[in-house]
């Protein structure tokens, strides 16, 4: 039985998730960002137990196949952008070979859905990623830029601009840094 959960967007939601499977109980076969595999079929008690601890936690579960397409588009840019170290990120490719779907089908369908399209929703992704190593100090502009893809730093500081209002200078001297967590992109 495959169940689809929104908002888990790093490792300590898939132990938290994992944890309240087994308050259930039931099985995992895994437990991956967005998904969970169980072993058996649950009851209908099991199942609103369960969805009701994911709603007390932040999490919901997903019952509509569009929201979950989305979901499982939104866990792969944020997998991708936080979570792989040092790729390029061809979305187009990775999200197509991923869901098995034209590209074109998928951007409609989140474009339709959300509001915004996929690239503006990895750029908001990409400069919360940016956010956070401007914030830890480990990295100047230009290895950030690089990390996260850009051709520049300069295009990096213009988009950074464009979407916070704020150069990533000037981020990086106001104190304290507004961040948003990844799930609230």
């Amino acid at each position: 039985m495959n169940l689809y959960i929104k908002n888990m967007v790093c490792p300590r939601c898939i132990k938290a998730v994992d944890q309240l499977i087994k308050d259930i109980p039931a099985n995992a076969v895994y437990v991956r960002l967005g998904e969970v595999m169980i072993r058996e079929e649950l009851n209908a008690a099991q199942l609103g137990k369960f969805a009701s601890n994911l709603t007390s936690i932040g999490f919901e579960l997903l019952d509509d196949n569009l929201k979950q397409q989305v979901d499982r588009i939104k866990t792969i840019v944020i997998d991708h952008i936080h979570y792989k170290e040092d790729e390029k990120f061809p979305f187009t490719e990775i999200l197509s070979t991923a869901l098995m779907r034209e590209y074109s089908v998928i951007s409609k369908l989140f474009s339709q859905t959300e509001g915004i399209t996929i690239e503006q929703y990895v750029i908001l992704q990409k400069i919360e990623k940016a956010k956070e190593l401007i914030t830890y100090k480990q990295m100047n502009l230009n290895e950030i830029s690089f990390k996260l893809g850009y051709s520049s730093a300069a295009h990096l500081s213009a988009q950074f601009k464009k979407v916070t209002g704020l150069t990533p200078s000037q981020f990086k001297a106001q104190a304290p840094h507004h961040r948003k967590t990844i799930d609230n992109v």
